[in-house]
């Protein structure tokens, strides 16, 4: 069997970082283990490649071995401004025409250039996403409520109405720093990024308004100032990934990418981010979202800081938001797995 050597941290501990009580971190050895590169049927598989090309992103969902079949639902991040540092059309574009694939997205809940759907289409021409496939606005004509497994904080989901036209979802995440969640992948991209607008309001406000107009006045005190303060809204985007999950799982089923390129401390939906501070990764891809989230925390968890890498703003901005609780939440309530094996395409 062909082997192959990883950096993985254990699955039961946040990975090169011990908090303190201040909320900043200090980097432990970077641990090697052998895996092996063919799942041993006790952990979710990750698949991995350095080639980010849009013949490698089509390369990585092949290798998944689920066929995306009916009515197929792409979701990405349209990107706030085209400083954002979002996935551009031509990378995208091979693999949204081969799955014959509708890209999706939702309108914002803070007033900016996608908050509308007027305002967010133009956004989206100046793009091109519009040139390599339909785009659909989720919550263009309203939004539906959708079970929730795990109803500690929200107790159901709120997303856009047109979530019913799709059959099959390929969620298709740029992994990156977070200014609210600490960092975004697809965990993120299945709560909010799906979300309508008082979905939006209703995950960031942990269930205490469904009405985006007054989400900013209806946060706890403090609420991104503290771990204990943030947990709230992380757990309430796990339960709100899961129901999304579960609900693709019932129709036709979802994929999870994750691309680990431009990686800056600021989210797609700025629009004047942070300029990347770590070199590009690559890009993964598994059928299990919490595995492949966890996946991409370890490889920056992971990183040598030297020249190419400097990844203490992004590891201060997760250990401070308390971003890697959305994994362990949603592998509490069994959306997946943080174990994983690894199969590295590049090595095959």
């Amino acid at each position: 069997m062909k082997r192959i050597l990883l950096r993985v941290a254990a699955a039961a501990m946040l990975p090169m970082m011990m908090l303190t009580s201040c909320g900043t971190f200090k980097k432990g050895p970077a641990p090697s283990i052998e895996v092996s590169n063919v799942s041993d049927g006790n952990a979710p598989v990750v698949y991995f490649t350095k080639d980010i090309s849009p013949e490698g992103l089509v390369k990585l969902y092949e290798a998944l071995g689920v066929e995306a079949k009916g009515r197929v639902a792409v979701k990405i991040s349209t990107g706030e401004s085209e400083k954002s540092n979002h996935l551009r059309p031509e990378l995208i574009a091979p693999l949204v025409q081969k799955v014959k694939g509708n890209i999706v997205e939702c309108n914002t809940a803070y007033k900016g250039n996608r908050s509308s759907t007027a305002a967010h289409r133009k956004e989206i021409a100046k793009r091109g996403y519009d040139k390599i496939a339909t785009v659909d606005i989720l919550d263009e004509d309203g939004e539906i409520k959708i079970p929730v497994a795990d109803d500690k904080w929200i107790k159901y989901d709120i997303v856009g109405s047109h979530i019913q036209n799709y059959d099959f979802m390929i969620n298709l995440a740029h992994f990156k720093g977070h200014a609210m969640g600490g960092f975004g992948g697809v965990l993120k991209n299945a709560s909010i990024g799906v979300g309508s607008q008082n979905g939006k309001a209703y995950i960031h406000s942990a269930g205490k308004t469904e009405d985006w107009h007054k989400v900013w006045t209806n946060l706890p005190k403090g609420w991104t100032s503290s771990p204990e303060n943030n947990t709230p809204f992380i757990e309430s985007m796990s339960a709100a990934a899961q129901a999304v999950h579960n609900y693709f799982k019932a129709r036709g089923g979802i994929v999870y990418i994750d691309v680990m390129n431009n990686i800056s401390i600021d989210c797609d939906c700025d629009g004047n981010p942070h300029k990347p501070t770590i070199a590009d990764i690559g890009m993964a891809a598994s059928l299990d979202p919490v595995a492949l989230d966890k996946f991409c925390l370890d490889q920056v968890f992971t990183l040598p800081d030297d020249e190419s890498n400097d990844t203490k703003a992004l590891l201060e901005r997760i250990s401070q938001r308390h971003g890697t609780r959305i994994v362990y939440r949603a592998e509490e309530t069994g959306l997946g797995s943080t174990k994983y094996t690894v199969v590295d395409l590049d090595k095959k």
